[in-house]
């Protein structure tokens, strides 16, 4: 069994693989949750993943048998980084062009990653990662609002968001909910028409959110950057 493990901005996610298949996911707030559980498993192979946090510690903690590698733009990739400042690339990108390369193999692909920011990546049918675009994601958005300005409060997102709000709350949550829709939209929208068989795939946190509400059809992931990750792992396993 292998080990994948994705240290975010909110939260450490952890899946367990077996190959391919992801056999089991956890989700960690805490880092001595998470300690305490990595402390009774014992595992082949692992992947560390961390756009947040230093990882020297962990290392020490993890029990395994075979490789433990940290995620970096060094390592031998199953894409091609066509990126101009691959030192600048976050792993949590790299991770989630890989996973899309992974789902749809030989078709260009655009990934949309809502989480603390909105990260898009797109994948080319030859397995050319490009890059994308990075943008505010919900919360910062609503905090933004909230900590520029001298009067307005720190909402949170609400699944019946009106097009018209009748409140500073509920305009608040209009503009985020329905700005961020047109900006997801409008992208995809633009690369279709370079792209006309593109696929389109949804993952992090707030895709629940968004994921019936596009005008395009999308894939959506909510284990994406696990699976990039594994797929990297089993790369240079193998490698």
């Amino acid at each position: 069994m292998n080990l994948v493990i994705d240290y975010g901005n909110s939260r450490i996610k952890a899946g367990l693989f077996k190959q391919a298949n992801l056999t089991q996911q956890f989700s960690f707030e805490e880092d001595t949750k998470f300690y305490e559980w990595l402390a009774q498993i014992r595992v082949e192979n692992v992947i560390i993943s961390s756009v947040a946090r230093q990882t020297n510690d962990l290392l020490k903690k993890i029990n395994s048998d075979g490789k433990i590698i940290v995620m970096s733009q060094s390592l031998p990739l199953p894409i091609i980084i066509k990126y101009t400042t691959p030192e600048t690339l976050g792993v949590d990108r790299i991770a989630a062009a890989c996973g899309a390369f992974d789902i749809m193999p030989n078709k260009n692909c655009l990934v949309i990653d809502l989480g603390t920011c909105i990260n898009y990546e797109f994948v080319d049918e030859h397995a050319n990662y490009h890059g994308g675009a990075i943008s505010p994601g919900i919360k910062m958005r609503f905090q933004a609002m909230h900590t520029f300005t001298a009067r307005l409060p720190l909402v949170k997102l609400n699944e019946h968001t009106p097009l018209t709000g009748n409140s500073t709350e509920s305009c608040m949550q209009s503009g985020v909910a329905n700005g961020v829709l047109a900006e997801l939209d409008g992208i995809i929208e633009r690369y279709e028409k370079k792209y006309p068989t593109m696929g389109v795939i949804l993952c992090g946190g707030d895709a629940p959110f968004f994921e019936n509400k596009l005008k395009h059809p999308i894939f959506v992931a909510p284990n994406l950057v696990l699976s990039g990750l594994n797929r990297i792992l089993l790369h240079n396993v193998n490698f």
